[in-house]
């Protein structure tokens, strides 16, 4: 037996999708349970050899209910929605975790999450607003953020300018006026990426209020390719800064959203994220984005 045979492990690796939609579409993540013994070059080629967007590694915690890693084929990430979504769905499923209140511990702090009746919510934290008057500091303006989408001025929702939103990342809204120029979008992946870099972006999160579906209050795109991601299926870490955009600068007064998103994907993969808005007079003091996860098949992964 030849030493790179010896060397040879294997893991199991579930692929959940999360926020899906009447238990279709949704965004896959993987999840590996029990990843105490990987270290993080191992979780990070376990995560290639996945191939999703974001694969979730979960560990004891002296301090919470999970610990979790999470790994694009590219890099280490601090938190990802719809992974999270997928890993406390998956455990609930397990029987691991009842409804309530538990936590992830991340390299970034612990988060909250709330299970409820096949739903798992993930906790932000209030947002932060850098106009694109600001971007000039990092070497971006607003039309080299246009361009890279093949929109311009015209294109936008004249109720909100394009803002840079943090809840726990950093992620540029940008409000478009109808459906479809959503669908028309052409993201210039490479421009996306030079200007993500520069801003220390997650990604692009776009958005039209305009929706065919009773119920729906957005329906959106994401790309990151600084992640590794073309166009995302589900995104529950820019729902949530996108409900608080809905909230405070298009103002929709009111504390629960429903975002849809992977209906203008390539190939598409309809998703719904549920925000819920912590208010203390009018002002948001953090938020839960969640959604339902369900198992769609499991892989052996060699590294």
């Amino acid at each position: 037996m030849s030493t790179s045979q010896q060397n040879t492990q294997t893991v199991a690796v579930q692929v959940v999708n999360a926020f899906v939609k009447n238990g279709q579409g949704g965004n896959p993540a993987g999840v590996v349970l029990d990843a105490d013994q990987y270290s993080d070059a191992q979780k990070l080629l376990i995560a290639q050899k996945v191939g999703l967007s974001e694969t979730a590694f979960v560990s004891k915690s002296e301090t919470c209910g999970i610990k979790l890693d999470f790994f694009t084929p590219t890099k280490r990430i601090a938190h990802c929605g719809h992974a999270t979504i997928a890993t406390f769905s998956y455990l609930a499923a397990l029987e691991r975790f009842g409804d309530g209140e538990t936590s992830k511990e991340t390299v970034d702090g612990p988060r909250k999450i709330i299970l409820d009746h096949g739903m798992a919510y993930m906790e932000q934290l209030a947002p932060t607003y850098t106009p694109a008057t600001s971007w000039i500091d990092q070497g971006v303006t607003l039309c080299d953020v246009l361009k890279s989408l093949a929109i311009t001025s015209d294109d936008l929702d004249d109720r909100a300018r394009p803002v840079l939103v943090n809840t726990g990342n950093n992620f540029i809204v940008i409000a478009v006026k109808d459906q479809k120029t959503l669908a028309s979008i052409t993201p210039d992946q490479d421009a996306i990426n030079a200007i993500s870099e520069k801003l220390d972006l997650i990604g692009y999160y776009i958005f039209t209020t305009e929706s065919e579906e009773t119920g729906i209050d957005a329906t959106t795109r994401m790309f990151a390719p600084r992640y590794g991601i073309t166009e995302e299926a589900a995104t529950g870490m820019a729902a949530g800064p996108l409900a608080c955009v809905l909230h405070d600068l298009l103002d929709m007064k009111k504390d629960s959203f429903l975002i849809a998103q992977g209906e203008f994907m390539p190939e598409p993969s309809p998703s719904q994220i549920k925000v819920t808005l912590d208010l203390k007079d009018d002002r948001i003091t953090g938020l839960l984005a969640g959604g339902q996860g369900k198992v769609m098949k499991n892989l052996e992964i060699a590294f």
